[in-house]
């Protein structure tokens, strides 16, 4: 291959307010005004007003959860895409080494040729008197053309196989640029997102900001109530497997940390950051978002799930949490949050999912 394509690779292979503040001048003979006095704190905005605000909140930070699933999908992408180019920059590299051997080896027969006075083998055979001789020929003749078939035939397969690994490297390397772009337009809405739900709650009050936790407290705990008032709970018994108790070991572990959008730690987490990393440690890869979770891993009824299963919520599989028993889950739940411990049914529930494949759960202590 040329020099501009083996450069192409080998560059894939490495590849990676000022505030203003006027006032007005006062007259000259003007009567002093009185001193003002000191302004009372503006009124708190009625609860109506604030459980606006979280539902607006709720609603940025859930598109910034979409928006953070495109992101970490382009983000695994692009690194499944990076290993791949650099396979084929490898077989690349072992192909060109191996079509230099089999030039080297033409030239070297075709040098025997001339050194034979340009004739074929088959043509000093033929002007041969010595019968053993022109027998013994034959045999070595017959080799010769066996080999030089085999080496043109190889020569030309390892031709064939660089041109395709340059073809498949390059396809590989558009990818790859397109997902960059996919990776950059979805960290614009999520920092979009954020920034907006950032300057709506930075408008509040403290004893606004207090109050609207309190809310979101209330919203969690009044979805959690009603989920177990269905009586559900008295259903789901399962046993966590071996894998399933370092799971949720390794993530209640966890608890404590911030949230960070794209994050798989070990300092910050997203939600199916944690998930992920969770289940990587107790030995079983799955998928890097929540979307990916719900379609690959295998869905499993509500009732049946246990420790280490993971719920996924929203229509849109959007937020992934795991369960722990008892009715709780871990989770990474957004921006400006830690890793806590919550009701499973503080969120509306997509379905769960099981990462492990045994269908045999520990015995409980």
């Amino acid at each position: 291959m040329g020099r501009g394509k083996r450069g192409l690779i080998a560059t894939a292979v490495t590849v990676v307010c000022a505030i203003t503040v006027l006032a007005a001048p006062g007259t000259a003979f003007a009567s002093p005004s009185p001193t003002p006095t000191p302004s009372a704190s503006p009124p708190l905005a009625p609860s109506k007003d604030l459980e606006a605000v979280r539902q607006k909140l709720d609603t940025l930070y859930r598109a910034a959860a979409r928006a953070t699933d495109e992101y970490n999908a382009a983000e695994e992408k692009a690194d499944k895409q990076s290993a791949e180019i650099v396979k084929l920059a490898k077989k690349i590299v072992k192909g060109q080494e191996r079509l230099d051997e089999l030039k080297e080896r033409a030239g070297a027969a075709a040098a025997s040729q001339y050194r034979g006075g340009g004739l074929p083998p088959e043509a000093h055979l033929m002007l041969s008197d010595d019968p053993q001789e022109f027998l013994e020929g034959v045999g070595r003749v017959r080799q010769g053309q066996h080999a030089t078939k085999g080496l043109l035939g190889e020569l030309t397969r390892t031709q064939e196989d660089l041109e395709q690994y340059a073809k498949d490297a390059s396809a590989q390397w558009k990818k790859l640029e397109s997902g960059r772009k996919t990776k950059a337009a979805a960290q614009k809405k999520i920092e979009k997102q954020i920034a907006q739900a950032e300057k709506l709650e930075s408008a509040l009050q403290k004893e606004e900001q207090k109050r609207l936790v309190e809310l979101e407290k209330e919203a969690a705990d009044k979805a959690q109530t009603a989920w177990l008032g269905s009586g559900i709970l008295k259903d789901i018994s399962g046993k966590a497997s071996e894998q399933g108790k370092k799971a949720v070991a390794y993530a209640t572990a966890q608890i404590g940390k911030p949230y960070q959008w794209g994050a798989e730690g070990p300092r910050t987490y997203d939600c199916s950051g944690l998930t992920s990393q969770a289940w990587i440690s107790a030995g079983r890869g799955i998928p890097r978002t929540s979307q990916e979770q719900w379609k690959q891993l295998r869905h499993i009824d509500v009732r049946d799930m246990r420790p280490g299963d993971l719920i996924i919520y929203f229509d849109d599989a959007s937020h992934v949490a795991m369960y722990v028993g008892d009715g709780a889950i871990v989770h990474a739940p957004r921006p400006g949050r830690t890793v806590t411990i919550a009701g499973a049914g503080s969120m509306p529930i997509l379905g769960v999912v099981r990462p492990d494949t045994g269908a045999d759960a520990a015995d409980s202590d």
